[in-house]
């Protein structure tokens, strides 16, 4: 079921994450946090560009219009055009910035932007400060609309996708090492209360996550040297083992959405590391589900 692990990018991210395939233009896309950069890696040449930004960059989506990104910087939402790159401020800024940040974001199956926030580890040269428990919320944001505050009282929010039936979404806390499930409501992108859904689970901490066409978690675990396959009961279905320690989101892409992209972090990586920070691709028989576009 599952391939050998390969390296597709050795850049060396201080954090990467948010890893999102475009299946139009056949490129991943992730982010370096702490360095301030969205890369693109064109699979068929195996080029990689970068995009600097001024301020950490933490999640990205695609967008109903071609070639434009929604990229989440630690304080505000823009939109970037690839190609030319341009960028548009969307007005968007976080209550309490530079305090907390923003962190893992995705879009809904209606086009709505959601994104969780925590407080900031990230100082204004991209070195690390310390985190602090509680200040974190999840927001939802539909364009041209107000950022609506959804959940409060978040360690470091991660993790954010939806059943393959879209009446499930889930959401995780890495620091409470715990994944939630929430009732989702397909017409009006709201949800009911959240349950647990995975907890306590030893290897590491929950980072980002997809979820395939069979309804399959795969959660990064940053720290657990792995990503872990979570059934649609909640119950471990199995461990993908990977060669570096800190992992941090990942994404179905190919041609038939079955090769898993795996983003890491170089920080606090173990000496043996040396490939930490890389993109790494492992090519599965599992079929992921298209991304999600976010509605302009």
């Amino acid at each position: 079921m599952i391939g050998e692990v390969r390296c597709v990018a050795p850049t060396g991210d201080i954090c990467g994450e948010a890893a999102t395939w475009s299946a139009d233009e056949n490129r991943v896309y992730w982010v370096d946090i702490n360095r301030f950069l969205v890369h693109r890696l064109d699979v068929e040449s195996g080029a990689v560009t970068s995009h600097p930004f001024d301020e950490p960059v933490v999640a990205l989506s695609l967008t109903t219009r071609d070639g434009t990104l929604l990229v989440a910087l630690g304080s505000k939402l823009v939109l970037l055009q690839v190609e030319t790159d341009q960028r548009q401020d969307l007005g968007v800024t976080l209550p309490g910035s530079p305090t907390v940040r923003f962190n893992d974001g995705r879009t809904d199956p209606n086009g709505v932007f959601w994104i969780g926030s925590m407080g900031n580890n990230v100082g204004p040269n991209g070195e690390n400060l310390d985190v602090t428990d509680g200040l974190g919320k999840l927001y939802r944001y539909t364009e041209g609309g107000l950022l609506e505050e959804v959940e409060a009282n978040i360690g470091i929010a991660n993790t954010l996708c939806w059943s393959p039936d879209k009446s499930t979404f889930y959401f995780g806390d890495t620091l409470k090492n715990e994944i939630r499930r929430y009732s989702f409501d397909a017409a009006t992108s709201s949800i009911g209360e959240g349950k647990t859904h995975f907890s306590g689970f030893e290897r590491g901490f929950p980072d980002g996550s997809t979820i395939d066409a069979d309804g399959y978690i795969w959660n990064c675990r940053f720290g657990g040297g792995c990503v872990v396959r979570i059934a649609p009961d909640g119950s471990m279905d199995r461990i993908i083992e990977m060669p570096v320690k800190n992992i941090t989101t990942c994404c179905f892409g190919g041609d038939d959405l079955s090769t898993l992209y795996i983003t890491t972090a170089s920080v606090m990586k173990d000496e043996s590391d040396r490939l930490a920070g890389s993109l790494f691709a492992i090519k599965t028989q599992t079929r992921g589900l298209p991304e999600n576009r976010f509605k302009l």
